[in-house]
């Protein structure tokens, strides 16, 4: 009879043959927590868990303050994570992740809430400022660089100039709204296929503009 620790050995080694070595991390950002699920805030902890369902698989292994799945995109492979420091702290999992796994900053995607664009709505950018968004400045200010492509997410402007912007990002999205961001999720995934293969531009075209 095999040795059992032989037997574990070889199905840690099995596992880890079915998924390529992680070249690239996409990272969603939002708040952990049942009480922050389906608000505005965590438009990007939405979009990367369909990225996730496409591929047959959650995110759920407990690993650099975040849980975290490895799928392969294009024949890459992609650590997937939702970093569970809070929005505005997310740049130490980020960073703790690209180390471990020797990622550069222009290979790790960030998708995040973007509360100048209607819901549903995506923009893809190969670098650039935060603009405003706390979670991906904490991700720039960790790697030390701007230039990190990113997705962003549309989830409203608010509805008036005096609401409390923390208040609205707090907020739920309603039954239509929730419908629209599905109906777009698919793009997100096709941005990021488009990125891992190195066409930028391509990933522009399919998510910009619509």
């Amino acid at each position: 009879m095999a040795n059992i620790f032989d037997l574990f050995k070889q199905i840690s080694s099995t596992d880890s043959a079915r998924t390529a070595p992680v070249k690239f991390i996409v990272a969603g950002l939002g708040n952990p927590g049942k009480e922050y699920e389906n608000t505005r805030h965590n438009a990007g902890f939405l979009a990367i868990d369909h990225v996730a369902a496409s591929k047959g698989t959650k995110i759920d292994r407990a690993k650099f303050g975040a849980l975290t799945a490895v799928v392969e995109i294009g024949g890459v492979g992609v650590l997937l994570m939702k970093p569970q420091t809070y929005m505005n702290n997310s740049g130490s999992a980020v960073s703790e992740a690209a180390r471990f796994y020797k990622v550069a900053a222009e290979n790790i995607i960030v998708i995040s809430d973007d509360v100048n664009l209607d819901v549903g709505r995506l923009r893809v950018r190969k670098s650039g400022s935060a603009g405003g968004q706390k979670g991906l400045n904490d991700i720039i200010e960790a790697m030390g660089t701007e230039a990190i492509p990113r997705i962003r997410v549309g989830v409203g402007k608010k509805p008036h100039p005096d609401y409390d912007i923390k208040d609205w990002v707090l907020s739920n999205f309603s039954t239509a709204e929730m419908k629209s961001l599905s109906e777009n999720f698919g793009r997100v995934l096709t941005g990021i296929e488009k990125i891992i293969s190195g066409d930028i531009d391509g990933a522009m075209q399919i998510c910009n503009g619509k």
